[in-house]
């Protein structure tokens, strides 16, 4: 039985305010058949959590990403692909570096750039995918900065160790 995550990535592009778009595709899978959804799958065994956001984008997609933060979680008990486990639905914030559509014909019926304020708009998606094109148009308009969670790499108390940790960016106060 598998140690594992199930994140996904909410991945997007800018070419100005009023034109963002996402990346989005629909799966082979039945609960998702007609359904846009944000790429995603599971984490390899030690692997970073925005190394698989990247990884996962372009095994699906072709299209090469960086990480810019994470967004959200999910928690899910008793989630049936979850090998038994509690499900964590990790949402990222990607920035693409390649933008030619490449998708995995083995998972995905159909993948494409969407419009993020028509996606909020669309009954052809999950309740979690419309809920995060919301949060990312909340972030376009009042700024990333209050919506986006930073990663930053701190020694451990292990020596020679590090972890990620992840929090809100917040104003260093003088005294």
């Amino acid at each position: 039985m598998p140690e594992t995550t199930t994140p996904c990535w909410l991945f997007g592009w800018e070419r100005g305010r009023a034109d963002f778009q996402v990346l989005q595709l629909t799966k082979l899978e039945w609960q998702t058949k007609n359904a846009w959804k944000f790429p995603g799958g599971l984490s390899d065994p030690g692997e970073n959590i925005g190394t698989t956001a990247v990884r996962e984008v372009f095994e699906e997609t072709g299209v090469r990403s960086e990480f810019r933060s994470l967004l959200s979680i999910r928690q899910q008990h008793n989630h049936p692909g979850a090998f038994g486990m509690s499900d964590m639905y990790i949402i990222c914030r990607l920035s693409p570096l390649t933008y030619e559509i490449n998708f995995c014909t083995q998972e995905c019926l159909r993948c494409e750039w969407l419009d993020i304020s028509e996606l909020a708009k669309t009954s052809e998606t999950t309740p979690i995918t419309s809920r995060l094109a919301s949060l990312l148009l909340h972030g376009l308009e009042h700024g990333f900065d209050k919506i986006d969670l930073n990663m930053e790499e701190l020694p451990a108390v292990y020596s020679g160790r590090f972890y990620q940790l992840y929090y809100r960016q917040f104003p260093i106060l003088k005294l």
